[in-house]
């Protein structure tokens, strides 16, 4: 798995008790092979863009604010390919 792609199925694997969207997400990350992020967005249905892009943007808030800035940059690549 591509590792922009592990650390995104990390980010939601957090949040996947709260949204059953959220968990089918991830099973697409869990049991499809893609070749890159792009392939991954290009699978998704418009409502999963646009709550990815507000779980995305809130995780990179926070992994920046607590230092983490690999993880912010590698959420920010997926980030970028949704618009």
């Amino acid at each position: 798995m591509d590792q922009n792609l592990a650390y995104l199925r990390e980010v939601l694997s957090n949040y996947t008790e709260e949204n059953e969207a959220i968990s089918h997400i991830v099973e697409q990350l869990v049991h499809s092979n893609y070749a890159s992020e792009k392939d991954f967005v290009d699978a998704l249905e418009q409502e999963d863009v646009e709550m990815l892009s507000q779980l995305l943007n809130k995780e990179m808030h926070y992994a920046n604010e607590s230092g983490d800035h690999e993880r912010g940059y590698q959420l920010n690549e997926i980030y970028e390919i949704l618009y």
